[in-house]
């Protein structure tokens, strides 16, 4: 594990920072103090509500944590597309009696904002995703004692963090549950992501900056896996999210074991942009026609979200997951994180026990 990673975090565990109100502050503060790297998700809040968070996680933790910024998005949705998607989302509205959401609402997540309140009062890490931010964006928070890691999930995306000035990579494969971090949205190379060992592979001979493994990951063998393939530290959101310090709807928990939903699936129906999530029925019939508008068609289906999660129906929620989603284990987060120690220890302990190949042999 790299020095300065070491520094943050004495295990190689990071709790992936899961935007919608999963990654509260108990989260977050209950993986730091385990030993881990906790992360606040910043996504969809204003900037004095992540502020808000912040003062409440340190407050609950002197340990190092993390904050997590979506870049702001260019404007190259088509207003046609999005208004047809509306229109196909009519019957869901009057089934819910709800309005669906104006889709300019807004670009940048307040992107400036949370920015300067990051500079103006420090936190231990901040990542990015959607992008890579500027030079001097990176500069800034280094000199203000941040560290910084950004989301990449194909070898040029490192290659574009490296030279942007990063401290770290997060390589997600597309095994990860939510929204992949795409530098660039674009529709053609839709089911074309790379599995997380691959991509690990890949980005370690492109790149020269540490790794942080992100996508799939529910188990310290897992992790001992990535370790193996050349990360230094494996980042878990799915796992997290069924833990009782997560803000995760109790059907959202739920849904992660429940027989009725068998699989994941990358799709654009809630927000326009790729996300990995449980397939139900608005995922399957709205799927399909979704258009690339992010974060139009998040703003859009918003209010039916929010009103099929109130009315208790998960046929109707954006059920983020990854692949291991089956495997999720409802313990206590500082629990999980000693469990996921265990388990690396044993299999780095089984793996240093294989015999070492040879002639002959």
């Amino acid at each position: 594990m790299s020095s300065a990673l070491t520094d943050l975090s004495p295990l190689p565990i990071v709790q992936a920072p899961m935007a919608g109100g999963v990654s509260v502050p108990q989260l977050a503060a209950a993986v730091s103090e385990a030993g881990g790297l906790g992360f606040l998700a910043a996504g969809y809040k204003t900037a004095d509500g992540m502020y808000q968070e912040i003062k409440q996680l340190r407050g609950l933790t002197g340990r190092p944590f993390g904050v997590n910024l979506f870049m702001p998005q260019p404007e190259y949705a088509d207003a046609a597309a999005v208004d047809v998607y509306a229109h196909q989302l009519a019957g869901e509205a009057a089934w819910y009696e709800i309005e669906l959401g104006d889709p300019d609402s807004g670009r940048d997540d307040g992107y400036d904002a949370k920015l300067a309140v990051l500079l103006d009062n420090p936190v231990p890490v901040v990542s990015f995703h959607f992008g890579a931010p500027s030079s001097e964006v990176l500069e800034s928070l280094r000199r203000a004692g941040t560290f910084t890691l950004v989301t990449a999930t194909t070898p040029d995306e490192a290659l574009a963090v490296q030279r942007a000035g990063a401290d770290a990579v997060i390589v997600q494969g597309v095994e990860a549950g939510g929204h992949q971090g795409t530098h660039r949205d674009n529709p053609e190379t839709d089911g074309t992501g790379i599995g997380l060992l691959s991509l690990i592979a890949q980005v370690r001979e492109t790149v020269s900056l540490p790794i942080v493994a992100a996508g799939g990951i529910m188990r310290g063998s897992q992790i001992a896996a990535a370790l193996a393939a050349g990360a230094s530290a494996a980042q878990l959101g799915t796992a997290f999210l069924a833990t009782p310090e997560s803000g995760a709807n109790a059907l959202h928990k739920q849904a992660l074991t429940n027989p009725l939903f068998v699989r994941t699936e990358l799709t654009r129906a809630f927000s326009g942009r790729p996300a990995r999530g449980l397939v139900n029925r608005f995922l399957r019939e709205h799927g399909p026609y979704a258009p690339a508008a992010y974060p139009e068609v998040h703003h859009l289906t918003s209010p039916l979200r929010k009103k099929a999660a109130a009315s208790g129906d998960a046929q109707g929620m954006a059920l983020w997951a990854g692949q291991g989603h089956r495997m999720a284990r409802e313990l206590p987060a500082g629990q999980l994180v000693e469990v996921l120690t265990a388990e690396l220890a044993a299999a780095a302990t089984a793996l240093s026990a294989q015999p070492k190949g040879g002639a002959g042999s």
